[in-house]
């Protein structure tokens, strides 16, 4: 196994601090680092800071796995810098999506978490290693990374429609994967359309 690339490990890492920092500090890193609504108490600093933060530890964990599980190879394709503005680019599209979901709403709640970053990852995996078979966990059904990440886009934007999964933010996945690919389609267009 190659080792760990190093926007993967820096994400990690610094992740994994903020929220450990997070939890010895209360309330007080929500009130300034969270995803709030605009209008509430929006900061434009927020549409970044609010990946680094969790609600529990299951929250954490499961988005560091998959970055750690989709976010290496993506990385060894891409390189560290692109890597990082494909990362960052999920995170502020997702974060403008979830605006955008709130405002609809008229919801007065923060979001935090980092899985619009994940997601963004996921949908480069599934673009650059289509066939790659993926072995759910519940149930243990193996499917094409392609197939795994339509079907799961189509999950997120039903549940979103739907409103099921209350304190999901299912439209914040979805915006995750559109800054993805927009990073991806204009590096492929840096490369002069080749795909590897």
């Amino acid at each position: 196994m190659r080792p760990m690339p190093p926007g993967v490990r820096i994400i990690l890492i610094t992740t994994i601090a903020c929220y450990l920092l997070q939890t010895g500090t209360g309330d007080g890193m929500i009130s300034s680092f969270a995803l709030w609504p605009l209008g509430s108490n929006f900061m434009p600093w927020q549409l970044v800071t609010y990946a680094f933060l969790h609600g529990s530890i299951m929250h954490i964990a499961f988005n560091m796995y998959g970055l750690w599980l989709f976010g290496r190879e993506v990385e060894y394709m891409l390189g560290r810098r692109v890597f990082l503005q494909l990362y960052f680019a999920s995170v502020i599209s997702a974060g403008m999506m979830q605006l955008l979901a709130t405002g609809y709403s008229g919801g007065d709640y923060p979001t935090i978490g980092a899985s619009g970053g994940v997601f963004g990852v996921l949908l480069a995996f599934g673009m650059f290693f289509p066939n790659r078979v993926i072995m759910l966990l519940i149930p243990p059904i193996p499917m094409p990374a392609r197939m795994f990440v339509v079907l799961y886009a189509g999950m997120e934007l039903i549940l979103g429609v739907t409103g099921t999964e209350a304190g999901v933010a299912h439209f914040a996945h979805l915006g995750g994967m559109i800054g993805g690919y927009l990073v991806i389609r204009h590096w492929r267009r840096g490369r002069g359309g080749r795909r590897n």
